[in-house]
């Protein structure tokens, strides 16, 4: 970090614009902003997946993929950073392939819930995906970084996974989905 705070509030951004990583100033609105933000939310939905009982390989991992979010955020706050590369990904499909071994293969698309750790990482693969989709929407734009999307993707998948152990870990099933389940229910 090049620059700490002594005060939290600077009121530069008043204007409707935010710093970047460089010294360069963007609209709060911007592609970039909104890509960064949504990591970030991201990031603070995992912090509430570890805040709880989870067991000591998957904290240790959920607590690096913090750290790679970090670094995915910082170098989307300085346009041409790369820090990241595809050995985070790599690392992201090895437990992915390790934790999905243990399931049963799926028969069905499931619906997000089980227990409330399961609840809540399935929130977090949800603003993942859609963390992906603002990456790539400000790479359409500017030059793409693919082990960002690369990475993003991968942990979409990885916290799905993670769904489903988790429920078998607490011995709750996924709940599949059942198309048209209510088409034949009257209203009250």
């Amino acid at each position: 970090m090049g620059k700490r705070l002594t005060r939290i509030y600077t009121r530069t951004g008043d204007d409707g614009t935010t710093g970047l990583g460089d010294g360069g100033r963007t609209g709060k609105e911007s592609l970039r902003i909104e890509a960064i933000g949504t990591v970030d939310e991201l990031n603070s939905h995992i912090g509430v997946l570890l805040s709880g009982r989870l067991q000591e390989d998957m904290r240790s991992r959920m607590e690096n993929v913090q750290h790679d979010l970090f670094d995915l955020g910082g170098d989307l706050s300085i346009p041409g950073r790369v820090s990241m590369n595809e050995a985070q990904v790599s690392r992201l499909e090895k437990e992915l392939d390790e934790y999905n071994a243990s399931l049963a293969p799926l028969k069905e698309f499931i619906l997000p819930g089980g227990t409330p750790l399961a609840a809540t990482c399935h929130v977090a693969r949800s603003v993942c995906r859609r963390a992906e989709r603002c990456v790539m929407r400000l790479y359409r734009a500017e030059t793409a970084v693919p082990c960002h999307i690369h990475y993003l993707n991968r942990l979409s998948d990885l916290l799905f996974v993670l769904c489903r152990v988790l429920n078998r870990e607490h011995g709750v099933d996924d709940v599949m989905w059942q198309p048209g389940k209510t088409r034949s229910i009257e209203a009250a």
